[in-house]
């Protein structure tokens, strides 16, 4: 068994689609290599359908990064989407692909527990598998939960990363080994997310936000239940009313106006009185450079109604100078306590706590500097490859059997 700068590690991934875990792993993977790690990724998909998004594996930002430094990424060549295959019936091809993968790999890292599905099929080598667990949600998780529960009876699962507090307990209560569960926050690169008066400056500008003192608020997430769009924008119509130089942008997967789900939360949140406050709701979709979008905020907002864990959008934002404003979901509270406002799920409440958050940035901005080295990537890799290390030695004394 191979250690330190000789380890092979594959990482395996549901598909490259826009999202927090899918960046912080694909860092992480990042930063192992630069260490002197061997990294190699399999996708499962290579084209994913979902919020109202076609994404292709070749088109991601991540895939674009992992590739451009030399990291090897592979799919088994599904599709995600509303007719998708049966997640745990795999052909004889796929297998093959993916035996010649793992017995390549010395450790593999499973992306979430949703590969696992393909991981517990028989007659693959046998390898110690870590997963990274990125939700405080087990039990919303379909058949993930049971197929992470097989994985560890079956003795392949060596370890299980949680981004979060609230993920180690969560899947403790569901019946986890507390023994497998070790916390490693999320960590962001503090050279790219930082304060950048002329990055806003530039942002602004090219949205036609002509006032430098206009107060903006950032929402950056994919159109998906969890995220609780409608409260955002009954918020947004209620501080939009009472801001009127304010504007609200919109970052992820969905949020487009190509997206029919989002136009109908707007007209419900905003109705036909109120459809003149609309121009200031900038949709802009997916974006490649957060930074400067969190840059030219005053605010990151989050107003998630279940199954967050470490939100990255709330650490970006908050290294790039933004105030964090979100509702009690996961880990959220305690990375916001200090630095920011932590709201019921009421958008009046919520509202009010952009325009005292805008108005006060400057008293946050001590707490914000302060906190940097706590949201370090550097910690966050140097503790993943600790980890990692500590798997592989204890596989190379007791090696797992082949199967027969």
């Amino acid at each position: 068994m191979r250690m330190g700068h000789g380890l092979r590690v594959l990482s395996v991934y549901e598909g490259f689609f826009t999202g927090g875990a899918r960046i912080v792993h694909s860092d992480v993977v990042l930063g192992l290599r630069e260490g002197g790690q061997h990294h190699r990724v399999l996708s499962v998909h290579g084209e994913v359908h979902r919020e109202a998004t076609r994404q292709r594996m070749e088109d991601d930002a991540c895939y674009r990064t992992l590739t451009a430094a030399g990291v090897g990424v592979t799919s088994l060549g599904r599709t995600f989407g509303p007719d998708r295959t049966d997640p745990a019936a795999f052909t004889g091809p796929e297998l093959a692909d993916t035996a010649r993968a793992t017995a390549d790999a010395d450790v593999i890292l499973s992306l979430k527990e949703q590969p696992l599905a393909l991981l517990n099929q028989a007659g693959l080598p046998r390898r110690p598998v870590v997963v990274c667990l990125h939700r405080s949600d087990p039990e919303n998780q379909g058949r993930a939960l049971d197929d992470l529960k097989a994985a560890i009876a079956d003795g392949t699962v060596a370890a299980c990363v949680c981004c979060a507090e609230s993920t180690r307990a969560a899947y403790e209560a569901a019946g986890i080994p507390s023994g497998l569960l070790h916390v490693i926050p999320n960590g962001v690169d503090l050279i790219r997310f930082r304060p950048d008066p002329a990055g806003r400056l530039a942002l602004r500008t090219s949205l036609g936000i002509g006032d430098p003192t206009a107060p903006v608020i950032v929402f950056a997430a994919r159109y998906d239940g969890m995220k609780n769009v409608p409260l955002f924008l009954r918020a947004a119509r209620a501080w939009l009313a009472e801001e009127p130089d304010g504007h609200i942008l919109m970052c992820g997967a969905g949020m487009t106006p190509a997206n029919p789900g989002l136009e109908a939360d707007i007209t419900a949140a905003f109705g036909a009185d109120r459809d003149d406050l609309t121009p200031r709701l900038h949709r802009l979709g997916v974006r490649r450079d957060m930074e400067k979008v969190y840059a030219a905020a005053d605010v990151v907002s989050l107003t998630s109604s279940w199954g967050e864990a470490a939100p990255l959008c709330l650490i970006e934002g908050m290294m790039c100078g933004a105030v964090p404003v979100a509702t009690d979901v996961g880990d959220s509270a305690a990375i916001v306590r200090g630095h920011g406002i932590v709201t019921p799920p009421d958008p009046e409440v919520i509202a009010r706590a952009w325009t005292t958050a805008a108005t006060s940035r400057d008293t946050f901005t001590p707490a914000l500097t302060a906190s940097r080295e706590r949201f370090s990537r550097t910690r966050m890799i140097a503790s993943y490859a600790a980890l990692i290390d500590r798997v592989s030695a204890g596989a190379g004394r007791r090696t797992l059997p082949e199967p027969l």
